[in-house]
């Protein structure tokens, strides 16, 4: 599967949208029969396009009140301490995400806590004794202004998905 066509591109919209639609309501909202939209559900997912379907859950109803993000600088930015240093960050649940960087700093992590005092103790206590931390600087979120895990896709089939 090299290519999207606009039905594959359809797929990807609605189950972006909602995942947990039965196949025949998927197959209905994009034009198809349910068993050709079932095969091209399964090539996507075969392909790669598709990698999971998750529940979004809402942090605050769990008691995470707390986001913040964490610009994590590296002593060293070398081969197989930086590896170390990923494969720790990848084992700690509190790190939502963690993304390389470019500028100053060498990772930036979203954490999640339930407060200040626990992520404040995270911090001292783990984050900073990661192999290979050398400074941490840190924001919080005072409030989402938007938070979605879906992708835009007008850019694929020349703007007009």
């Amino acid at each position: 599967m090299e290519t999207l066509d606009k039905f594959d591109i359809a797929i990807l919209r609605e189950l972006q949208a909602d995942a947990r639609l039965t196949n025949a309501e998927l197959a209905q909202r994009v034009g198809l029969s349910a068993a050709p939209c079932w095969r091209r559900v399964r090539a996507l997912e075969e392909a790669g396009y598709i990698k999971g379907y998750h529940a979004e859950i809402d942090r605050h109803k769990i008691g995470l009140g707390v986001l913040a993000f964490v610009r994590l600088d590296a002593d060293r930015n070398s081969g197989d301490v930086t590896r170390e240093l990923e494969e720790a960050i990848r084992r700690l649940p509190e790190v939502v995400a963690c993304h390389y960087i470019s500028g100053t700093g060498t990772f930036e992590l979203q954490v999640v806590s339930r407060d200040l005092a626990s992520f404040s103790r995270f911090a001292r206590e783990v984050l900073i004794n990661l192999p290979n931390v050398g400074d941490l600087h840190t924001s919080f979120s005072l409030g989402e202004v938007k938070a979605s895990s879906a992708l835009p896709l007008g850019h694929l089939r020349g703007g007009n998905a």
